[in-house]
């Protein structure tokens, strides 16, 4: 019997520690997903460095409870599995969100962005931001915009002066 607590003990604690560790967390319902919807899902976490795992229900509101997050236990109903993602804030919502227009049966219940409690819109809105690449794309092209306008007008000019001294 001693066994199983310790078991168990160790699941809440490694659960706590996912959940002060990561940076955003999802919880979905996947009642509903055959095994090859559930295999093709867990693939594209994984590829993106996701953790994804289903725990007890009962451990997971012990380690929310533990970790800050007690308004998560009323989340922590039903078939539940949980993404976690340490590096990448958008990874999880964003490839679950997209496997849930796909797959109705798979539902977004909630999660935590960066300790923070987050509602299904907070996930949704999460989910359409770009990865950081894409940010760091976005925020490169917005830095060299002056730079480049100003080099097609200082070509324009050159091009103007030229014309005018032939």
């Amino acid at each position: 019997m001693s066994n199983v607590m310790e078991t168990k003990k160790q699941i809440v604690e490694e659960i706590t520690e996912k959940f002060r560790n990561s940076q955003s967390t999802v919880l979905v319902n996947y009642r509903g997903l055959d095994v090859a919807e559930v295999t093709e899902l867990r693939k594209q976490l994984r590829d993106a460095g996701v953790d994804y795992k289903v725990y007890k229900n009962t451990l997971a509101r012990r380690a929310a409870e533990a970790a800050g997050l007690s308004e998560l236990t009323e989340t922590l109903v039903g078939p539940t599995a949980i993404a976690f993602s340490d590096e990448d804030v958008v990874a999880p919502a964003r490839i679950l969100n997209d496997f849930a227009k796909d797959h109705e049966a798979l539902e977004i219940k909630g999660g935590v962005i960066e300790g923070e409690i987050a509602s299904l819109d907070d996930i949704k809105e999460l989910a359409s931001l770009p990865n950081y690449e894409g940010m760091v794309s976005m925020l490169l092209s917005v830095l060299q915009a002056p730079i480049r306008n100003f080099a097609y007008v200082t070509k324009a000019v050159a091009e103007q002066k030229e014309e005018q001294g032939a």
